[in-house]
């Protein structure tokens, strides 16, 4: 969603708090496609700061299905973070980082989809279980090892070990 802030960026010191949709309905990046099952309205504040900043905040709340990091079942899970951020407008002094950061301010047009999906990428979990005690799935045969047991052998011999094994399956008797 665009988000018209002439008003703002054209008055020092002008306040405006905005109940913005997100429109996003899945969360695409390298890692795959992440439906977004729930998401609640972000109330943005947008604040002039005497014609040299342009600040941000707002709070983001939604649900996304992501696989477990040992099983791969989808797991719902919340994810909460806080918007704070300072852009330069009026021809104010910027850095480079700033210049970069940017992006989802194009004139005075806000992208709000945009700048949330950026603090997305930030806060993204490391790793997502769908509980704490989950087996994983079988390296063998796949099956997912919190619905049942397979019959296959997963005994892992220590790899230093190897050379022994194969002189023993040389030597042993049949």
């Amino acid at each position: 969603m665009s988000l018209d802030i002439s008003s703002i960026v054209t008055c020092e010191n002008k306040s405006v708090t905005e109940e913005v949709q997100i429109e996003l309905d899945t969360f695409k990046s390298r890692m795959g496609d992440f439906p977004i099952t729930e998401k609640s309205p972000v109330e943005l504040k947008i604040t002039n700061q005497e014609n040299k900043r342009l600040l941000i905040q707002g709070t983001v709340d939604f649900t996304a299905l992501i696989p477990c990091g040992r099983c791969l079942e989808e797991v719902p899970t919340s994810i909460h973070f806080d918007i704070d951020k300072k852009l330069p407008i009026n021809g104010a002094e910027v850095s480079e980082e700033e210049m970069d950061e940017s992006d989802y301010l194009i004139g005075f047009d806000l992208d709000v989809d945009r700048l949330i999906y950026e603090e997305i990428l930030v806060n993204w979990p490391m790793k997502v279980l769908c509980n704490d005690d989950c087996k994983g799935i079988c390296k063998v045969c796949g099956i997912n090892l919190n619905k049942g047991d397979c019959n296959c052998q997963r005994t892992e011999l220590d790899p230093r070990m190897a050379a022994f094994q194969d002189v023993f399956n040389k030597f042993k008797e049949v």
